[in-house]
């Protein structure tokens, strides 16, 4: 990590007034304070000095959220076989949610994370942390199908009209994560409700059987009906249709130790 901290201190100068990459500034700032503790602290106010910042917190947060979302990844892929009639491995139906999962996780934070770096470079400030939590939440509430385009237009409705136009972290009154769930439920209703959204239907890298259509009842359709208590039981650990990160009660709970642990 010394070597490292040398490096960043050596190419610094590139990046502040004056220096050839200027125009990189605040995405230099963010890149070296997510891997390093900022030496500063306020001056003044009520503030609490110690060397703990925004970002080592809300790298916390991230941290409390892996266990939804790793289950949601594995969830997306026990779906997709269940409901096509197809026996896989614990490994097979990972894999499968995995890749069905991460090109929402990036195509979240590329867009998002891209908006923050260029109003931070045009305002001349640091690059807000908010945005840690918010790109991991947004793929784990929406629907497995959503499309990728659909994802990115939320996205970015939600960074700069949720957000930026309130003045950033801390000063936004409406949670991005939600209204990016919001705008994409409002504007594009039929990729959001139905049976057939919460399970993908297609096959990725060879994994998993493509069909042309799914059907299913809804948990609460089935809860109507059902005589088997393992049904319940279900809707704890989590194996259930919904959006990727939602489903599991257990997971959930376990992010929710960490944080209060912390």
């Amino acid at each position: 990590m010394k070597a490292l901290r040398n490096y960043l201190d050596k190419i610094k100068p590139n990046f502040e007034e004056g220096g050839k990459y200027q125009a990189l500034r605040s995405v230099f700032d963010g890149f070296e304070t997510f891997l390093f503790v900022p030496n500063t602290t306020s001056k003044t106010g009520t503030h609490i000095h110690d060397a703990i910042d925004s970002k080592r917190i809300m790298s916390l947060v991230v941290i409390a959220l892996i266990p939804a979302l790793l289950f949601g990844m594995y969830n997306v892929g026990y779906q997709h076989f269940l409901a096509t009639g197809v026996e896989g491995s614990f490994i097979e139906k990972f894999v499968y949610g995995f890749l069905a999962v991460l090109p929402k996780i990036i195509v979240s934070y590329v867009v998002g994370l891209g908006i923050e770096f260029v109003v931070a470079q045009w305002k001349k400030e640091e690059i807000q942390e908010g945005f840690l939590v918010s790109g991991m939440l947004i793929p784990m509430i929406v629907p497995v199908d959503c499309p990728l385009w659909m994802l990115a237009v939320a996205t970015a409705f939600s960074v700069i009209f949720a957000k930026e136009v309130f003045g950033g972290t801390g000063m936004n009154i409406f949670n991005p994560a939600l209204i990016t769930r919001a705008f994409l439920f409002f504007a594009y209703p039929t990729k959001m409700s139905g049976d057939t959204v919460w399970v993908s239907g297609d096959s990725i890298f060879g994994l998993g059987k493509t069909v042309d259509g799914l059907t299913a009842a809804t948990p609460l359709g089935v809860a109507k009906v059902a005589e088997c208590p393992a049904f319940s039981w279900d809707m704890v650990t989590g194996l259930i249709p919904g959006s990727i990160g939602e489903t599991s009660v257990i997971a959930i709970a376990i992010g929710a130790v960490i944080l209060l642990w912390s």
